[in-house]
């Protein structure tokens, strides 16, 4: 049998050298281009993702420090709910994991992020976290919407509701405003971040895909909160409860931590000064969908003052949350800015979520029906 040899290029007759040159040179530009579009996708995997071909999703992004304590009272929610049209991510302590053993609901099931940071209130590994999660929910398609919910907060309508609310609304649900009152700016964010920039509000935001977008792809601003918001332990933050569980570093120089104690706090601020800075403000609904109650106790001595009150039994009964599900509008005094709730220029109730909820107050508001199978059509009227 004769043997097969390979043929190198110069054995070649010049006329074939020619044309395998120009066979070359033909694909080197696709080449090229394809190559260059690979490393534009690694870099921004969730550019990549193709388009989804069943219904829209939304993403329930839980930050939470472990497990997730009222799992049972979201199971009933997420069990009235339609298969396919939402998706669960989880953050929490880094090597927790969320099995049988440590809830007791399906949706839970190793949804936690397979990589997380140890959060530390009043630094940015907060927004750090938050980033984690809405780079996860990106990577389906399908998602569309991204709300980003507490380990104590609660949904106060059925998932039809709450479903077509959000999915009725172009814009997403960002509270933001200018509090001249407060001293966290800080001038050496210059010229990264400028004082007309600045904003605060809620940290729990709900958005549409292309703001969750801009929140992954930022790479500058963020750096900018790294450097600047470091919260330290002062004689005052001592003082406070739980102020060493909530992760402050010790400083012994009173002065400086005293200069520092109200610094940045990351999680009121990161959101909204990236989207004005972005130029993106006339694309949000500037209020949040989850209702505080805040102790604004003027007493000195009370020490749950300006702290989120927490829900108990009797204070989430049918009538207290019917006064939460009747606020139509929110004043923003700082801006002497009232904002009237709207979804796609229908009136609507202002908040769909609520926090801080005690296990007993979630029990209270499953027993209400709230998250049940009550009719979407009941509720949907202004849509």
């Amino acid at each position: 049998m004769p043997v097969k040899r390979s043929v190198s290029l110069a054995a070649l007759p010049l006329a074939g050298r020619r044309a395998r040159a120009r066979l070359c040179l033909r694909l080197a530009a696709p080449l090229s281009f394809l190559l260059l579009l690979t490393a534009l996708l690694r870099a921004r995997p969730f550019l990549g993702v193709p388009p989804a071909a069943g219904p829209a999703k939304v993403a329930f992004l839980f930050l939470v420090r472990a497990g997730v304590p009222l799992d049972f009272l979201w199971d009933a929610f997420f069990r009235n709910g339609e298969e396919g049209r939402f998706s669960v991510y989880v953050h929490s302590a880094p090597g927790f994991q969320l099995d049988r053993t440590t809830t007791g609901s399906p949706y839970f099931y190793g949804r936690q992020l397979t990589r997380g940071v140890k959060v530390s209130w009043g630094e940015a590994t907060m927004v750090e976290a938050e980033r984690m999660l809405f780079a996860a929910a990106l990577q389906d398609p399908a998602n569309q919407r991204f709300v980003l919910l507490s380990d104590s907060c609660v949904p106060l309508y059925n998932f039809s509701y709450i479903y077509t609310y959000l999915m009725a609304s172009p814009k997403s649900f960002v509270d933001s405003f200018i509090d001249k009152t407060e001293k966290r700016y800080n001038p050496n964010m210059s010229p990264a971040i400028l004082n007309d920039k600045w904003r605060k509000g809620s940290q729990w935001v709900a958005l549409i895909r292309k703001h969750a977008e801009v929140v992954v792809g930022d790479k500058t601003v963020l750096q900018v909160f790294r450097r600047h918001c470091k919260m330290v332990m002062t004689k005052t933050l001592a003082r406070k409860p739980n102020a060493r569980r909530l992760g402050f570093n010790f400083q012994r120089n009173q002065k400086r931590a005293a200069r520092e104690e109200h610094d940045c706090i990351p999680d009121e601020h990161y959101v909204q000064t990236l989207f004005s800075i972005k130029g993106l403000e006339d694309e949000l609904e500037r209020r949040t969908l989850t209702y505080t109650s805040w102790n604004r106790s003027s007493n000195p001595k009370d020490k749950m003052a300006w702290h989120p009150m927490k829900f108990e039994y009797d204070t989430s009964s049918p009538e207290h949350i019917s006064a939460i599900k009747s606020i139509d509008h929110v004043n923003y005094q700082m801006e002497y800015r009232t904002e009237w709730c709207q979804c796609n220029s229908s009136s609507v109730p202002c908040f769909l979520f609520a926090r801080k909820f005690s296990y007993s107050a979630a029990i209270h508001l499953l027993e209400q029906g709230a998250v049940g199978p009550r009719k979407s059509a009941q509720l949907l009227v202004n849509f």
